[in-house]
């Protein structure tokens, strides 16, 4: 009797097989279950598709019927993947719906997901992606639960903020670095301050790179995903005791750039708790604490505060006083800038300064 197992798309219940078997033999289902000790009922129920076979039931029917167990238990788990894909596929076809709060075309680009207009397929990649059974699951995972923290602000998804973590997290994955080191961190803060002066972006990043690696930092820059509206963030890959800094180049402003740098650093040096930081709003008023320390962090850092205090006493804030100011303390005039603007000491409409905040042309 030939008893190979052929994998299908089909969901066929092994009753169906049981029933062949049965009539090859001449055997009803009455005697079956008579020389097996079930009830009638029992087998019945097995051929219709309404009762599994188990591990035991099907020693049973080796017995009798001399088709081997493994072969009645492969059915029915073959059976039961099949039956479980059907529902899968049903499940992610009701998740379609949500492909809209997905940034899908910005993973594409960076080669994380695969180019296709059919939509079940998205969401099969963004579960592979995420490494996740259900796409509503996300919320549930601790590593993507602060992009749901975030205070609510127009026009932002929590799941693009998500795959935008994610898509950091993985990069930082494929960075080489050192075991973390915050001493060593510290000490490096004059020399990363110091790359800011260098002509080309790119080649600022390159070297900032190397120091933070160096001390057990990897930092991720990723361009700006639609309906993020989040500058930085932070979190650690404790498996590898590696921190991670990631950044969006949303924008290029090159204040934004190294103030939100600074701020990260201010988080990784600041506070131990093993916490995912959002350069962004939260209406949890311990995290918004955070991010004020962090912020404070990264101003006086910059920008000492006595020497801020001493510099707008003068009330003189013109491109020469600005630009003698900032290469005092080896910053950019735009950090200068920057600092003036939030401060409200001088406005975004001052075309003759704002000249001085320049905007970054990123090596994509």
């Amino acid at each position: 009797m030939e008893t190979n197992i052929y994998h299908s798309d089909l969901a066929i219940h092994p009753g169906e097989f049981l029933e062949e078997v049965l009539e090859d033999m001449g055997m009803s289902q009455v005697e079956l279950s008579n020389r097996i000790g079930r009830p009638a009922q029992a087998i019945n129920e097995i051929i219709k598709g309404k009762k599994s076979i188990t591990s035991k039931t099907a020693l049973e029917l080796e017995d009798v019927l001399k088709v081997p167990a493994h072969i009645w238990t492969g059915l029915e788990s073959e059976y039961q993947i099949v039956k479980a894909k059907a529902e899968e596929v049903q499940q992610m076809q009701e998740e379609t719906k949500l492909l809209v709060n997905f940034p899908y075309a910005d993973l594409v680009k960076l080669g994380f997901v695969k180019t296709t207009r059919k939509a079940i397929e998205k969401v099969n990649e963004l579960k592979r992606f995420f490494s996740v059974a259900k796409l509503e699951q996300i919320e549930h995972v601790k590593a993507y639960q602060p992009a749901f923290r975030v205070s609510n602000h127009n026009d932002i998804s929590y799941e693009a903020i998500a795959t935008w973590i994610q898509a950091g997290r993985l990069k930082a994955k494929e960075i080489k670095t050192a075991p973390f080191d915050k001493n060593k961190l510290k000490a490096l803060l004059p020399e990363i301050k110091k790359i800011m002066n260098l002509q080309d972006i790119n080649d600022s990043i390159d070297s900032i790179c190397n120091l933070l690696a160096s001390c057990g930092v990897a930092f991720v820059v990723l361009p700006h995903f639609k309906k993020t509206k989040v500058n930085g963030a932070t979190f650690t890959i404790e498996s590898e005791n590696k921190a991670v800094i990631l950044m969006t180049i949303r924008g290029g402003y090159s204040d934004i750039f190294w103030f939100s740098l600074f701020h990260e650093i201010g988080h990784i040096i600041l506070h131990q708790k093993r916490e995912i930081f959002l350069e962004n709003g939260y209406s949890d008023p311990a995290l918004q604490k955070q991010e004020d320390e962090a912020n404070q962090f990264a101003r006086d850092f910059l920008i000492p505060k006595e020497d801020f205090k001493i510099f707008t006493e003068k009330n003189v804030f013109n491109k020469q006083s600005i630009v003698s100011f900032a290469k005092r303390l080896e910053i950019k005039p735009s950090i200068v800038i920057g600092r003036l603007m939030h401060e409200k000491i001088i406005t975004y409409n001052d075309y003759k300064l704002s000249s001085l905040r320049d905007q970054y042309k990123w090596a994509q």
